[in-house]
């Protein structure tokens, strides 16, 4: 692994400064883009789309990170020569780049949204070089996504930004698509900003990835036209970011959470696209405290490879957490953190102090997201009930169904159900039934989630039902398990993944009902307060969790027999 230069925040506080930890950030790509430079060849695994879409992908998820670049000014005669090329070679069909046309449902419709957006930020550099048959090749690759069915998700933005931006260039568009997405919208709009991700979606990262951003993105280009929509998208942004902003610790992180974590920093672009558009959330040098917090953070964690190209996996590389349509250039949707770079030289971003986060209550019950978020010690925790149901997305128990999410301790991701150690159960509740592990997964409808706490019902496998019961205290949680077993078994009631690397240091104890694991900045402690539960640390495979390749895991061993009973497990985290 090459060594990096800390990057600290106020690297990212003057406009040089955030252009230069960009630029460092794409200059090891450029000896992978294609003869013509409509493709970027960046690693060999695959993805559930075509292989043929895999480094079209690649070539254009810089264009997140450059366009506002180009936008505010920045210059680098390397990349403005490539998508100069590759924009006249990946639309035209006599070229052999070419990027082809599409089918329903195509991931090349995500990244028509890149496009888009650099043709609306910086049509200068992207779209008025191009010659009139290269705008008409272009023009008529961007138009398939009106050919075609896209998801009914936070795809359906794509559509409307792909044709926001062939109507800013004057050139032909769907307004009858436009229509049909920001219908689709509305009918996934909730309440306090928050948006559902399809029908019955999660309320997860694709709401500040794509859902509130887009929408202020909307506005900045359409507020002539449809004032008081864009109006409307502006007051839910606002009311979405004062929730939101509980997901983010003071020290700069945010709670990993739910799927497509290898996106990163794009976690922050909506406050990012917030400065962009000049959209008041919070003020000013509070939002650009978050952004340099954030983006400072990620920097100088090992999320790299030998040549320096981001790596699939989310605090370090790592395949196991992928999925199945994170290819070798996916995670360059994170260069969306960057949207401020377009912010002209002389706005007051540039020249604001950067703020510590508001004020926040210690324990947040945010209603319109269904969770309770607690803040103490630079160590923001996320209490959810989980999902009621899963889906065709990799890993959506661990993603979305454990008790607690922690931007300190991260997730663990389980390798398989044959042993403990590759279940790695953190912060859950592990079952093991005929020899192999079963955790929490969906929940029943009907749970409940207030200012006292959570309470749902679940069961991990069939002959065991369990209503459980999630109560804040000042220094974690307490659970309350009512377990009707028709089989005897044995409960593991997890903590969270706590660091264990070797070269930093780290203590484990086991003490009758107690276990604990702590390290110089971190500690997790599990207390039986059932009869009989005993404390007990699980060292799980390595690689396993999201923020650390070394983890233990602190729980309550409890024996289960038929009949019914009931568990209670206090977890600390806070000192």
């Amino acid at each position: 692994m090459k060594t990096r230069e800390p990057v600290l925040p106020q690297n990212l506080t003057t406009k040089a400064g955030a252009q230069a930890v960009l630029i460092n950030l794409l200059k090891p790509l450029l000896p992978f883009y294609s003869e013509n430079s409509a493709r970027l060849y960046l690693g060999v695994t695959s993805t559930h789309y075509e292989n043929d879409t895999i480094p079209m992908e690649a070539f254009a998820r810089p264009l997140w990170g450059l366009a506002p670049f180009w936008a505010g000014g920045g210059k680098t005669a390397q990349f403005e020569e490539i998508y100069s090329r590759g924009f006249a070679a990946g639309p035209d069909p006599h070229n052999r780049e070419y990027w082809h046309t599409c089918r329903d449902y195509d991931q090349k419709f995500c990244e028509m949204a890149a496009v888009a957006y650099a043709m609306l930020l910086a049509p200068e550099k992207v779209w008025n070089p191009l010659s009139e048959q290269e705008k008409a090749n272009l023009t008529e690759w961007l138009w398939e996504i009106n050919r075609h069915e896209c998801c009914a998700c936070n795809w359906q933005w794509f559509a409307v930004l792909t044709n926001l931006a062939l109507y800013k260039t004057g050139r032909p568009y769907s307004r009858e698509r436009m229509e049909s997405g920001l219908a689709m919208m509305e009918d996934y709009y909730d309440r306090g900003g928050w948006y559902k991700d399809g029908n019955g979606g999660d309320k997860d990262y694709y709401n500040p990835f794509v859902m509130v951003p887009y929408g202020l993105l909307y506005a900045k280009y359409m507020e002539n036209e449809e004032p008081e929509r864009c109006a409307r998208f502006r007051q839910r942004a606002v009311e979405f970011g004062r929730d939101y902003v509980y997901w983010f610790s003071e020290e700069g992180p945010s709670i990993p959470y739910g799927r497509s974590m290898t996106y990163r920093f794009a976690q922050v672009a909506f406050f990012s696209i917030a400065v962009l558009t000049d959209t008041e959330v919070f003020p000013l040098p509070v939002m650009k405290g978050i952004l340099a917090r954030h983006l400072a953070w990620w920097m100088n964690q090992p999320m790299f490879d030998n040549a320096g190209v981001l790596s699939i996996g989310y605090s370090y590389p790592n395949l196991q957490m992928s999925e199945s349509y994170n290819a070798p250039g996916s995670p360059y949707w994170a260069l969306k953190a960057f949207a401020f770079l377009a912010l002209p030289d002389d706005h007051p971003f540039w020249t604001v102090e950067a703020a510590p986060l508001p004020p926040l209550e210690k324990q947040k019950y945010l209603q319109n997201a269904n969770m309770i978020v607690q803040h103490s010690n630079g160590n923001a925790v996320m209490l959810v009930p989980g999902r009621t149901k899963a889906d065709g997305h990799s890993h959506t128990i661990e993603k979305y169904s454990k008790f607690a999410y922690s931007t300190r301790f991260g997730f663990s991701i389980a390798r398989s159900s044959v042993t403990l150690e590759e279940a790695a159960p953190d912060s859950t509740l592990a079952f093991c039934v005929y020899g192999y592990y079963f955790v929490k997964n969906t929940v029943e409808t009907g749970y409940i989630v207030n200012d006292s706490g959570i309470t749902c019902t679940w069961s991990p496998i069939a002959g065991i039902q369990v209503r459980t019961k999630i109560i804040p205290t000042p220094t974690g949680h307490r659970r309350i398990h009512e377990i009707t077993s028709n089989v005897e078994c044995t409960a593991f009631d997890c903590g969270f993944s706590v660091c264990t690397d070797d070269l930093k240091g780290f203590h484990s104890e086991e003490q009758e009902a107690t276990a604990c694991v702590r390290n110089s900045d971190s500690f997790c402690a599990v207390t039986a307060r059932s009869a009989q539960g005993k404390g007990q640390v699980l060292v799980p495979n390595p690689n396993t969790n999201l923020l650390y390749p070394k983890t233990q895991i602190p729980m309550a061993v409890y024996a289960i027999h038929p009949g019914k009973q009931t568990l209670e497990t206090q977890i600390d985290y806070f000192e």
